[in-house]
């Protein structure tokens, strides 16, 4: 299974094993209801508590009692730290179930001693040197799967045959016309369908959606298995969204989140498959056509940069594509296959052009260590005093900065902000008694370094130098503008498009934001409207921005989005706009939503497979790009001599009397083409085959196939060949047909065309019925026309 229900319980220090072994005695046989003489106890082989607990206490007969050493009965959460033996519970599901060996008992790999439960019993800290010290507090922790429990209780063979399955293997057999239970290889795919479809509705519930890594690319395996194994069944198109009812019908109830998450959960699947079903039928012939080639050279092992192939051009993950070269008795190279993915990583690596040195670098890891705690305080002012403690020049620490030098200083307090989160750094200017330098940019290294890169326009700055930092405010404030109008972005979309939404990335700069996030489709423009009004309207609230620092349990408590791949202190900063967006935020804010302005999307994008863009602009960006537009429709209007509101219908109602022009213009140039046919066409005979051959000037390819279709449906009883030109310019055109007689008699229009074009200079090809191509010496048509008969005439005794 790749999703079950794990049924136990667990105790800190009050209570331990005589409880655990006879609690879970009494829930299995007065609860459940299962014989207590078809079941035994494994217990770890120096265990003698257990043994007391299971023979004194049950009354289990101590031939029922089996004792194993640490590999079957010792658990360790790894190579240090608490661990326990531990106490198994087995039910004898009978012979039937038995693999036959005389040997066959407690402990064997079959199914007939089947383990449903798991008391395991933490009583040690284990140390480095393998030593054993035993905790202050011993703790219960125990497992069993109420898939396998049912199948018990249920009596039948597997977990797909209880009826926590079989409404999904109903489905798929109705869905299939393929009774369950008849064939292994179609009940495989069956009980494949049935497993998938519930770890995918609780995975998308969870807020997962498919990608190319991470558990996003779990989702997508498992996605794709199951779409490819109904398939196998038969069902050649999209499937897996009506198997969602019988998910909800069965867990609904107690998973809520199932419901509040069903449009979400059905329509990413419904797109995900959708996307799979157009490549799949490409990748299986790719695949398949590659297999056949191996096995008529008796190899049997796919090579692994065609698997890679096949997992970057068409999606296929690498488990499906060694799922079906297994199903064929091949293998895939998994090794090669993890070098093309590892080159392709690193090719990706490079071609992202790094903008600032490594944090890595030895000067800000040594400052990092060295520079002590720096005081940030850009949250109050805009503008403080401090002092130099570091100018770096080529990436080493230097005692000065002259005029005309360009470096980085460190102060002990600043008011930049340094580049992360997605805003931007900071710019100004810091000055001192001694000389001046212009801060071009701001970046935050490791877990407090500020580093101001600059410029010195005058005098000399030097280590210990008391100066004046001064934040462009202007430039800051249209980057808290956008960074608050994020917050905004980020709950509105997640209101209107689904809680599935996640931030994935963001820029804010001063004149405008980029937001992306996880969605599985385009957004439609009613829904882009929806999401503009909705960031509008909290704008005009006025909402107050408040900002406090709590703990990490607090923030979550208080419902604060966090992103996922951030690591986060002890102390996190929360902003919040009451009543609407509560995040996770180290960056800048206005005080109030209402400074804001007017936010305008400007444009909505997709960046990947599952991942969306939003570019915008507020304030007096948002106001200009407004003015722009309406100048710009005040001129359409002048030019079309239209009011505003009537710019639309006025371009809607010449584009349609556009079409029907250009439909008149087409028309009456296909008559005079077609009374100009007698004259132009010429036609001769070779052997019993029409050879029809014409010049025209100034017609399109697609016209000229339209003439030769027309002249092909004359049907001549030998056999027609057609060949047509266009000459415009310097540019000529040539289509080329042959008829199925004239085909029979070995005559091919791509064979033509070839030999025509080479005399042209130029290029084409086609199939024996249609081709084309072109050239661009004109002057050499007569040539083309003087060598066709003799070309079809070859052809012809070749055939």
């Amino acid at each position: 299974h790749t999703f079950f229900e794990m049924l136990g319980n667990f105790a800190w220090g009050d209570y331990f094993k005589n409880e655990a072994v006879r609690w879970g005695w009494t829930f299995l046989t007065e609860v459940i209801g299962l014989e207590g003489d078809r079941m035994y106890a494994t217990i770890y082989k120096d265990d003698e508590e257990a043994f007391h607990a299971w023979h004194t206490l049950v009354g289990m007969p101590e031939e029922r009692i089996l004792r194993f050493g640490r590999d079957e009965n010792f658990w360790f959460m790894g190579d240090q730290g608490p661990c326990g033996p531990c106490s198994e519970i087995l039910y004898d599901q009978g012979p039937s179930f038995s693999c036959g060996k005389p040997d066959c008992a407690p402990g064997c790999s079959c199914d007939r001693y089947l383990e449903i439960w798991n008391l395991v019993f933490t009583q040690f800290d284990l140390q480095k040197d393998g030593t054993l010290v035993p905790l202050p507090k011993k703790n219960i922790d125990t497992g069993m799967g109420l898939e396998r429990l049912t199948s018990v209780v249920q009596r039948v063979r597997t977990d797909f045959e209880t009826d926590l399955f079989q409404p999904y293997i109903d489905r798929a057999s109705r869905m299939s016309g393929i009774p369950y239970g008849q064939n292994p290889k179609t009940d495989l795919a069956m009980r494949v369908i049935s497993d998938h479809v519930r770890s995918v509705a609780f995975m998308i519930a969870d807020g997962i959606l498919p990608a190319n890594e991470g558990r996003g690319y779990v989702l997508r395996r498992l996605l794709r298995r199951a779409a490819r194994f109904g398939r196998l069944l038969g069902v050649d198109r999209p499937f897996l969204t009506e198997f969602l009812p019988d998910v909800l019908a069965m867990m609904a109830d107690p998973y809520r989140e199932l419901v509040d998450n069903r449009l979400t959960i059905e329509q990413i699947i419904d797109v995900e498959e959708k996307r799979f079903d157009r490549t799949l039928l490409q990748g299986t012939d790719l695949l398949d056509g590659e297999l056949n080639r191996l096995e008529g050279q008796g190899r049997r092992e796919l090579p692994g940069d065609l698997a890679f192939a096949l997992y970057d051009t068409y999606g296929f993950p690498f488990e499906l594509t060694s799922e079906i070269a297994q199903e064929r008795g091949f293998t895939v190279d998994k090794a090669s296959f993890d070098r093309e993915m590892t080159a392709q990583r690193e090719r990706a690596r490079a071609s992202s052009k790094q903008k600032h040195s490594s944090l890595a670098g030895d000067v800000y890891t040594d400052l990092n260590e060295s520079a002590g705690a720096m005081i940030f305080t850009g949250y109050d002012e805009d503008a403080s005093d401090g002092a130099i403690v570091a100018l770096i020049q080529d990436g080493a620490q230097v005692d000065a900065l002259e005029e005309g030098a360009e470096g980085e200083i460190v102060l002990d307090r600043t008011p930049f902000y340094g580049e992360r989160g997605g805003e931007v750094g900071d710019k100004g200017a810091i000055s001192s008694p001694e000389g001046r330098a212009t801060v071009t940019d701001t970046q935050h290294h490791g877990k407090s370094l500020i580093v101001h890169s600059v410029r010195v326009t005058s005098g000399t700055l030097s280590v210990g130098d008391s100066v004046r930092a001064e934040v462009d405010a202007q430039r800051r404030d249209g980057i808290r503008k956008n960074h608050t109008a994020t917050h905004l972005l980020h709950e509105a979309l997640c209101r209107i498009l689904g809680g599935h939404v996640r931030q994935s990335g963001s820029l804010v700069w001063d004149r405008g934001l980029r937001f992306d996030f996880t969605h599985f489709e385009a957004m439609t423009g009613e829904q882009v409207a929806a999401v503009e009004r909705e960031v509008n309207r909290r704008i005009m609230e006025n909402l107050p921005v408040e900002t406090t620092e709590s703990d990490m349990a607090h923030a979550r408590e208080m419902g604060a989005k966090a992103l996922f791949e951030e690591k986060y202190g002890d102390v996190v900063r929360v902003v919040q706009l009451p009543g609407f967006s509560t995040e996770l935020c180290g960056g800048l804010h206005v005080r109030r939503s209402g400074d804001i302005g007017p936010f305008k999307i400007l444009r909505e994008e997709s960046i990947g497979s599952g991942t969306r863009r939003i570019t915008a602009i507020t304030g007096l960006e948002a106001v200009r790009a407004f003015q722009r537009l309406w100048e710009e429709m005040g001129a359409l209007g002048d030019i079309l001599s239209a009011d505003e509101a009537d710019v639309i219908p006025r371009v809607q109602q010449l584009q349609a009397e556009l079409k029907t022009l250009t439909k008149k213009m087409e028309e009456l140039k296909a008559k005079a083409l077609s009374d100009t046919l007698g004259t132009t066409l010429h036609r001769s005979l070779v052997g019993d085959v029409v050879l029809v051959s014409g010049l025209f000037h100034g017609v399109a390819t697609d016209q000229l196939r339209e003439i030769g279709d027309r002249v092909r449906n004359e049907r001549a009883e030998g056999g027609m060949a057609i060949l047509l030109a266009s000459a415009e310019g310097e540019n000529v055109q040539l289509v080329a047909m042959a008829d199925e007689k004239a085909i029979q008699k070995g005559i091919s229009a791509g064979k033509i065309m070839k030999e025509m074009c080479a005399i042209l200079g130029g290029g084409g090809g086609g199939r024996p019925a249609l081709a084309q191509g072109g050239g661009k010496n004109p002057e050499l048509l007569e040539k083309v026309f003087q060598a066709l008969p003799g070309v079809v005439e070859t052809q012809m005794t070749k055939g």
